[in-house]
């Protein structure tokens, strides 16, 4: 059967027939799970569709919100997909990598949000694009995480959805930075699976740690928790 051209959430469509990765839990998670509360300026890296960067717009809806995406398929389809949203307006695209907008950039943000590529190890992926969207290779965590410190505004946050082996890096580099995890979610798809990403908030300011264990699925399949129902109702037509 092939795959469905688009994502249909509540309030917004997602178009991903180019896009390498396709709308998936990870974006999901992260897009509803981020704190956007008085953030007045918000960046996605690696936008890829666009999803987060329209998830953080319907959840602000006064935050100007910049992304970037590396590859240019992706970058298109973002580009459409934010058009024909109510917030194009206020989000702008750009086509380049992360460390080249780091490192020309005067701006500083409130929060940043990222669902960055994370497979270190293992067979790259056939298409070229795909593979750049799945693997490190262009964006590694140490980069992303100091290009995080130099674009973050005072008492600014970031967010990340990561697989949970990378959560030790993750720590190190937070510190070498002068940087801060403030939240913790880990993620199980049910219980019979473990843990298989985090969701991270990193602070500049030295704060008290909050942790969370986040249940996607009860033993049956589609089978949602209440909690994950809850996260993501104001999202998937189906909640």
């Amino acid at each position: 059967m092939p795959r469905n051209p688009y994502f249909q959430f509540k309030q917004f469509r997602i178009v991903h027939e180019q896009s390498a990765m396709k709308v998936g839990v990870d974006g999901v998670l992260l897009g509803a799970w981020a704190d956007v509360e008085g953030a007045n300026r918000i960046l996605d890296i690696g936008t890829g569709t666009g999803l987060i960067a329209l998830m953080m717009a319907q959840r602000n809806l006064s935050a100007m919100i910049d992304a970037v995406e590396i590859e240019p398929s992706a970058y298109k389809e973002s580009l459409f997909n934010i058009r024909q949203s109510p917030w194009s307006e206020r989000i702008s695209v750009e086509c380049c990598a992360f460390q080249e907008l780091a490192s020309n950039l005067d701006l500083k943000y409130d929060l940043i949000v990222s669902n960055p590529p994370f497979f270190d190890n293992g067979l790259k992926a056939p298409l070229e694009s795909r593979a750049q969207a799945r693997h490190s290779d262009g964006l590694p965590l140490v980069e992303l995480i100091s290009g995080i410190a130099q674009l973050l505004n005072k008492n600014g946050k970031a967010a990340l959805v990561l697989a949970v082996e990378s959560l030790s890096e993750l720590e190190q580099l937070v510190a070498v930075n002068n940087l801060f995890i403030s939240r913790i979610c880990r993620v199980k798809p049910n219980p019979q699976k473990p843990i298989f990403r985090v969701l991270v908030e990193i602070s500049d300011s030295e704060c008290t740690l909050l942790e969370e264990t986040l249940l996607i699925e009860f033993e049956t399949h589609f089978d949602y928790t209440p909690e994950y129902r809850h996260l993501t109702k104001e999202f998937y037509l189906k909640f």
